[in-house]
């Protein structure tokens, strides 16, 4: 799935506020409300918070990708945001994150959800991206980092 059909200069937050895993749930959640992809905070942010706490969703190389599912969004949504500092999130290899790409789905559907993390998951296992997307000074070069196709072989020079 092309991250384009999700992810939008709109939903990206280069310089997250939150100095808190529940707090940075938060930020992102009030931004695709502000957006107008969520309509019902409280039961989106419901949904984020009560996945989290049955297993942290912080990976490893500093990305954590907090989700939900819940019928206040009719269909994928995301938002990322960059906290250069770092957060913990209680990741697999215990180091701090940086990079949060957070999704909320329908919860009758499982598809898009599965297909979006798998593709954006293979795109930031690449460290030369990750360093990439922390150095990027505005919305739109994160979006193109995420969306160019990272597969395709290097050009010949």
């Amino acid at each position: 799935m092309n991250p384009k059909r999700v992810l939008s200069k709109e939903t990206i937050i280069l310089n997250l506020a939150a100095t808190s895993k529940e707090a940075l749930i938060e930020e992102l959640v009030d931004v695709l409300v502000q957006t107008g992809r969520v309509k019902d905070r409280k039961v989106a942010l419901k949904a984020v918070l009560e996945r989290e706490r049955k297993m942290s969703t912080g990976l490893q190389n500093g990305i954590a990708i907090p989700h939900g599912k819940t019928d206040t969004v009719e269909s994928l949504v995301a938002a990322l945001g960059i906290k250069r500092e770092g957060i913990d999130f209680e990741s697999l290899d215990g180091q701090p994150c940086q990079i949060f790409l957070m999704t909320l789905s329908p919860a009758s559907r499982t598809g898009p959800h599965i297909q979006f993390l798998a593709d954006i998951s293979r795109t930031l296992h690449d460290a030369a991206i990750r360093q990439q997307v922390l150095d990027a000074t505005s919305e739109e070069t994160v979006v193109d980092i995420l969306c160019r196709d990272n597969t395709a072989p290097p050009a010949a020079n």
